[in-house]
């Protein structure tokens, strides 16, 4: 059990961009944008509290929306974490930052700003909306000179996957602290995720190279492998070995869902994975979330329910992205389609 734990903390639907890949509006016209009340912030935020009191965590923040700047209680909110000595990561838009905003925010505790790019400027523009890749670049200079670690995040897709090597190229040369990509969850929007597992695989070779020769000359930027799939990647060129003191039953690593994270949104509902549409457990306003915890959120821990993973030799490191498994095949438990291992956990023959 992993000594901290994050909560993905929606506290408003509003946002400057109607992205093509939003869980939000992706599935058709949003019309009833929400967003928490001060008391309803409150009320969620000591029932975080207590969560983790219960249960010997300490607890992280990432606040988000929409984008958490447009709340009218937002600074309010940071307040309350500064007064509780809680740091926090902002996953939020570039256009309302300034100098001062991060000096702002850094002095409340703020320790990464994540933003993202989802292509170079066409595609990124298009996804998003015109100007956002220009903005989101400029910013990062605004992060940086305030102390805050600025985080570009990409979701990727067959629509964008080849412009991934240029990103990081980008993001290097903007100064970037931390680049990482994930892959997109199919949600009813209009992207293609019909990438094949060599295809995913060709493309974390590529970026494995890019990411080693900027490691190699003395780059600032870290390259956070936040796919689990990293972890088959890494096996298979021997960067990563099975230890020889693992504890059969164990789990070391791999997807958080149902380990130390869940989502709250807007509406007080609580989801075990913000990417899974189906997995809403309770509501923050409602239910105490330390009994959620163990009434609700114990079917995500089934692990040897995965239907590949749990005969695989890297189950308690891996197991892939349910989120992208549930949202292909409908099951949370199914094989990841980005995952290029056999049915038995071996290795395909690349080719």
């Amino acid at each position: 059990m992993k000594p901290y734990f994050s909560f993905q903390w929606h506290i408003t639907d509003e946002c400057d961009q109607r992205c093509k890949h939003c869980y939000i509006y992706s599935s058709g016209e949003y019309t009833c944008l929400k967003s928490m009340t001060w008391e309803q912030i409150e009320d969620t935020f000591y029932n975080c509290l207590d969560f983790c009191e219960v249960y010997g965590r300490s607890p992280y923040f990432y606040i988000t929306g929409g984008d958490p700047i447009l709340h009218p209680d937002f600074w309010r909110l940071l307040e309350l974490l500064h007064e509780n000595e809680i740091t926090f990561t902002i996953l939020g838009n570039p256009f309302h930052l300034t100098d001062n905003v991060c000096r702002e925010l850094k002095w409340y505790g703020c320790e990464k700003y994540q933003l993202s790019l989802d292509g170079l400027r066409e595609t990124h523009d298009w996804f998003r909306k015109p100007g956002s890749y220009d903005c989101t670049l400029e910013k990062i200079g605004c992060i940086n000179r305030a102390g805050i670690k600025s985080v570009i995040m990409t979701t990727v897709s067959k629509d964008n996957r080849m412009e991934v090597p240029g990103i990081i190229d980008e993001v290097v040369k903007a100064g970037v602290k931390i680049f990482a990509f994930s892959r997109y969850v199919p949600s009813g929007g209009e992207l293609d995720s019909g990438m094949t597992a060599l295809e995913y695989r060709e493309l974390l070779s590529i970026c494995d190279k890019k990411f080693k020769e900027y490691e190699a000359e003395g780059c600032d930027t870290f390259f956070n492998k936040k796919d689990h799939l990293w972890t088959l990647y890494e096996y298979e060129t021997g960067e990563f070995t099975i230890p020889d003191d693992t504890d059969k039953g164990m789990i070391y690593g791999g997807c958080n869902c149902g380990n130390c994270h869940i989502t709250i949104l807007p509406t007080g509902d609580i989801y075990a994975c913000r990417r899974v549409a189906e997995s809403k457990v309770g509501n923050a306003l409602e239910d105490r979330l330390a009994d959620v915890w163990i009434t609700s959120m114990e079917a995500y821990r089934e692990y040897e329910k995965f239907s590949k993973c749990s005969r695989c030799k890297l189950l308690a490191w891996c197991r892939g992205c349910p989120a992208v498994a549930k949202g292909t095949n409908g099951d949370f438990y199914a094989d990841d389609p980005g995952c290029w291992a056999d049915e038995n956990g071996e290795l395909f023959e690349l080719v």
